[in-house]
């Protein structure tokens, strides 16, 4: 797995599903404002709507007589705002004279018999409002002045606490900014909150129907981790899959299928290894035993050393072929001993000596041939290495632990230890260690290697304990 973390596909869609629906936002919003803003009789209409029906909230029967709030919230927009004009109705400067007519805002409000309840113009009242005929329209509107700012008159009818009433509004150039609340108002009503609604909706839907659609993949993915190579078994194939993703499962069964064609051939070529090779090897050192001479002694010293490279190539290709059933429950420290007691006439021959170290049993499920094998690898890679002399240990802990350590010269770890298939400083094969690595991941176990110059080597496998 990769060292940063990856993207989850839900939120990819996610914000690609958001990224392009702002965009789709931003464009109809210049539309509808293109709209609205080159359509003057279609904005002078949602005004008179709007303002009429925010002024019916205000009006009560009072005593049994309709009457306006006096302190309505909609009244401070109605106020002639003429500080720029003088009484004849002409500005006082350049800048204040964007009309014909001075900037202001006019109300009035009748009942049913044409009684005035509320009215805050005069004579502008008769100039721009329709007279008070008994059958008035139930709703009227009439440019004042073209273009913008806005320049509209209009009425309309409420019926209100059972009698009729009536609402004219004006409003010359706009100067409470009606124009902007109506823009604001239709984006906002018409636009963004329908949409956000959608887009959260959508993008939620989007999220679960991923995610239901790839959870069988993820429970796949677990399935497949969980797998063992050494002996694989179809993933199974939920019925609730996607066909796209039940071929992919297909897929991977077809891979471990042909896994385990490889491990199959693995199998005969090590058996194969170990029976025509190593037979052939062992006649001929008999062969040389019966020849005397230095040379002779040489070339068995050559074929020894081809028979532990031949044990430890058999050995490292065996580990991939392992059968879970070779895994049993043993005791580590009694399986330790064994090898000790084993070793020993070889480490003395050599000039060294060696020792366990344990208290009582440690059960481990694992193999025993394998970890008979470690500890033998870490034994003689202490006698190459540390030469005559040195004193190895061999130490079992309650904890599961095994350590092969000598008192050697040491080294600097990873300039003498090798790997498989590259030679080492001292000219062999780095296999011993590539095998115990290798058996100590099979068994999911731990390994550290402590070790400096003229300080020793430690070699530390902790297993699990069972």
């Amino acid at each position: 797995m990769s060292g940063h973390r990856r993207k989850r596909l839900a939120g990819l869609v996610a914000r690609r599903i958001l990224i392009f629906a702002l965009l789709a936002m931003v464009l109809q919003i210049a539309m509808v404002f293109t709209r609205y803003w080159l359509d003057d009789e279609e904005l002078g209409h949602i005004l008179v709507e709007r303002e009429t029906e925010a002024i019916a909230t205000s009006v009560h029967r009072v005593a049994g007589v309709l009457t306006l709030d006096p302190g309505a919230p909609v009244l401070s927009r109605y106020v002639g705002d003429i500080d720029d004009w003088d009484d004849a109705g002409h500005a006082d400067d350049d800048e204040a004279a964007v009309g014909h007519l001075p900037p202001a805002t006019f109300v009035r409000i009748r009942d049913g018999d044409g009684r005035t309840i509320y009215s805050n113009c005069g004579e502008e009242c008769e100039e721009h409002f329709l007279p008070p005929p008994g059958n008035a329209p139930d709703f009227w509107q009439r440019a004042i002045e073209p273009g913008k700012p806005l320049s509209v008159a209009g009425g309309r009818a409420f019926v209100i606490e059972g009698e009729r009433v009536l609402i004219d509004v004006a409003v010359l150039h706009d100067p409470g900014n009606f124009l902007g609340s109506i823009l604001a108002y239709e984006m906002i009503d018409h636009m963004l909150v329908p949409m956000g609604l959608v887009l959260a909706l959508t993008i939620g839907a989007s999220i679960l129907s991923i995610g239901a659609a790839l959870r069988p993949v993820s429970a796949a993915a677990r399935a497949a981790d969980a797998l063992d190579p050494r002996s694989p078994k179809a993933l199974s194939i939920d019925a609730a899959m996607p066909q796209e993703i039940a071929g992919l499962v297909e897929a991977i069964n077809r891979l471990f299928a042909r896994m385990a064609e490889i491990i199959s051939a693995q199998k005969v070529f090590s058996a194969a290894v170990a029976h025509e090779i190593r037979t052939p090897l062992a006649v001929l050192r008999l062969e040389l035993d019966r020849i005397a001479g230095p040379r002779a002694r040489q070339a068995e010293a050559d074929i020894e050393r081809l028979l532990h490279i031949l044990e430890q190539l058999t050995a490292l290709a065996r580990l991939d072929v392992v059968d879970e059933a070779a895994f049993i429950r043993t005791d580590l420290a009694a399986l330790a001993a064994d090898v000790v007691a084993d070793m020993a006439p070889l480490v003395i021959d050599r000039g060294a000596t060696i020792a366990y170290e344990g208290d009582g049993p440690v059960m481990v499920r694992l193999v025993p041939s394998l970890i008979q094998n470690i500890v033998r690898n870490l034994i003689e890679n202490s006698l190459k290495h540390a030469g005559r002399g040195v004193d190895v240990v061999v130490a079992v802990g309650e904890d599961g632990s095994l350590a092969v350590s000598d008192n050697g010269s040491g080294f600097v770890p990873g300039e003498v230890r090798g790997e498989f298939g590259r030679v080492k400083a001292s000219g062999s094969l780095g296999l011993g260690l590539t095998i115990v690595e290798r058996i100590a991941k099979l068994h999911g176990a731990t390994l550290s290697i402590q070790s400096a110059p003229g300080e020793g080597t430690c070699a530390r496998i902790v297993f699990v304990r069972s």
